[in-house]
């Protein structure tokens, strides 16, 4: 089973005559990379709150967003009426003084002044907190969801080109048994013409032969190919998201295919070899994008 990166949850939660909204959006990323947006009456529970998100998110870049309504009728806004009237009667004898009319709009410099209107700092209790808390959880469940949903899907993508490539090494060996007798057959015209001009020790020329046609052989590229390609498929098949180790296994791919390539030297077969490249490439970028 894997899982992709990409993601979204959201959760609301009414308690404490409060409406909170939880969201969380993931992308792609090579560790946790987290961007919080929290109301300042939540900031002391910070730390617990990107614990809960490093548990359960593991690795992405995600924002993640707290947005708190108040439903409550009764007012959080005090104006402290004796500090404004202080305020209002100095502002108007200082007017006088300096022979400056009173501005119509004095009373609302007065509401500016330091003082007049607080908001008390408010506790958040444990009710709310745990309401908080159960949101948040929630908000991850559901983005774990959708990223168990969109993994179901690359991993489709993944087993269709991982077999296309197993399936191409098949294609190889009616090229590799004729590119053999091709170059044995170039060695003997050679032989030929060779023969007529220098003189040379047949077992020895037989023995180097022997030697380059075996530095030519692809047998063993094939064989760790075709198990890297099915060692894909069976990490696939685990209960755990694997992407860094899918990521490792189709880079021993990649060194297989491009030594079958390098020592192929005929054309057919590396015709594959490119195809093999393309479909590898199409993974690594797929495979960029889950946990």
């Amino acid at each position: 089973m894997i899982k992709s990166m990409t993601g979204f949850g959201r959760a609301v939660v009414e308690t404490c005559g409060k409406c909170v909204t939880v969201e969380i959006r993931t992308l792609n990323s090579k560790q946790l990379d987290l961007n919080t947006r929290i109301p300042l009456v939540f900031k002391n529970y910070e730390n617990d709150i990107r614990s809960i998100l490093s548990k359960e998110l593991e690795r992405a870049k995600a924002d993640f967003t707290i947005t708190v309504e108040n439903r409550s009728v009764s007012s959080s806004v005090t104006i402290n009426k004796e500090l404004a009237k202080s305020y209002y009667q100095t502002l108007k004898e200082i007017s006088t003084e300096l022979g400056n009319p009173v501005e119509s709009d004095i009373f609302l410099h007065v509401m500016r002044m330091p003082d007049v209107v607080s908001t008390p700092q408010e506790e958040v209790s444990d009710e709310l907190w745990e309401a908080v808390r159960a949101a948040i959880l929630d908000a991850c469940r559901q983005l774990n969801e959708f990223r168990i949903s969109e993994g179901k899907v690359l991993e489709q993508d993944f087993v269709k080109r991982i077999t296309l490539i197993r399936n191409m090494i098949d294609e190889v060996t009616p090229f590799e048994e004729h590119r053999i007798v091709k170059i044995r057959e170039k060695f003997e015209t050679s032989l030929k013409d060779l023969a007529t001009k220098v003189q040379y020790d047949p077992n020895r020329l037989e023995q180097e032969i022997f030697f380059y046609l075996e530095k030519l052989d692809i047998t063993e590229e094939k064989v760790r190919l075709r198990k890297h390609c099915d060692y894909f498929i069976e990490t696939l098949e685990e209960n755990q998201s694997n992407g860094k180790k899918l990521g490792f296994i189709v880079q021993e791919c990649g060194r297989e295919i491009n030594t079958l390539g390098s020592k192929s030297n005929d054309f057919d077969i590396q015709q594959i070899v490119v195809r093999m490249k393309d479909e590898l490439e199409k993974l690594k970028e797929q495979l960029a994008n889950i946990l």
